[in-house]
């Protein structure tokens, strides 16, 4: 069976000031997860799941779902506050609550359209398209019950943004596979040095760390860790305004609990992305040159 794409497309963007999972960078006013969409199926993916939140979905539509859904098999899923929780759980949920609930809810929430081994990417962050032949090539010889995860990893210095700081998982590898993943989520450039803020210490980085960039691909046995981590999670920040289930934790789980391995691939690709405003115009000229390039056709999807 082939696998399955799980995008991450129901973030606030309070960075970016936005509703960047559909901002226009192609030439055509294509977004960004077109391109992730071609890729995958370029590579071997049969089916993208879409995870967006409710108040976006006549955009969502409009502006790049019913395009794809055209030309590759789509469907999408809500992630909303109450999603997953149940009614003596939703009493206890603090009322000034605002932000998501992180990426492993987000997850969850998509569970039941998840019907072989999926990856699962960020939808404002560009992979390229060896990422997806890559993870398509892990994934395709998993069975549902197989503890053999995967992500794929890149080197810091080249997924960082000039225009403010980043959140990336510092990975520790060993003999190909992952041993540990940190998530720092303050990462900038001071001069030229990179710096990361961790335990309320300045740190400086070199560069050249392997990070995560949520890009990992999962056998269906996975979930079964992600509901134990969500459960602990709940049970400990029910009330919390503010604290998210992040999948890079949950993940480090799979390999710290003894559930599983993840195998650690890595990318030579420059990251670009949508995390600020100043950023669409580096992916707009980064998309223009791959179109000139001959890497992507400059009319990325056939109508139908």
């Amino acid at each position: 069976m082939k696998p399955t794409l799980v995008v991450l497309a129901a973030g606030m963007g309070s960075r970016y000031g936005g509703v960047k999972q559909i901002s226009a960078v192609g030439l055509h006013d294509e977004c960004l997860l077109d391109y992730a969409a071609y890729d995958a199926k370029a590579s071997g993916f049969g089916k993208v799941v879409y995870i967006i939140r409710k108040d976006i979905e006549k955009d969502f539509r409009e502006r790049l779902f019913d395009r794809v859904a055209k030309n590759f098999d789509a469907e999408y899923v809500f992630q909303s506050p109450d999603s997953i929780f149940t009614a003596d759980q939703l009493a206890k949920i603090n009322p000034e609550r605002k932000k998501p609930w992180g990426t492993i809810h987000a997850v969850l929430c998509a569970e039941q359209a998840i019907n072989s081994p999926f990856a699962v990417i960020n939808a404002d962050d560009y992979y390229g398209r060896e990422a997806f032949k890559i993870m398509n090539g892990h994934l395709s010889g998993l069975d549902a019950n197989s503890t053999e995860h995967a992500m794929v990893g890149y080197i810091l210095e080249n997924t960082m943004s000039k225009a403010g700081s980043v959140s990336r998982g510092v990975c520790e590898v060993k003999e190909g596979y992952l041993e540990s993943m940190r998530e720092n989520t303050k990462i900038y450039y001071e001069g030229s040095k990179v710096i990361t803020e961790l335990d309320g210490e300045k740190k400086e980085l070199s560069g050249k760390e392997w990070v995560s960039m949520n890009l990992f691909g999962f056998s269906q046995k996975a979930f079964e860790t992600f509901h134990a981590y969500w459960d602990d999670f709940v049970i400990n920040n029910i009330t919390s305004e503010k604290a998210e289930a992040l999948l890079p934790a949950a993940a480090s789980q799979i390999v710290t609990s003894g559930k599983g391995k993840i195998k650690f691939y890595s990318s030579p690709e420059k990251w670009f992305g949508m995390t600020y405003p100043e950023d669409r115009e580096i992916v707009k000229q980064e998309i223009a040159a791959k179109i000139a390039g001959g890497y992507y056709p400059e009319i990325l999807w056939e109508k139908q």
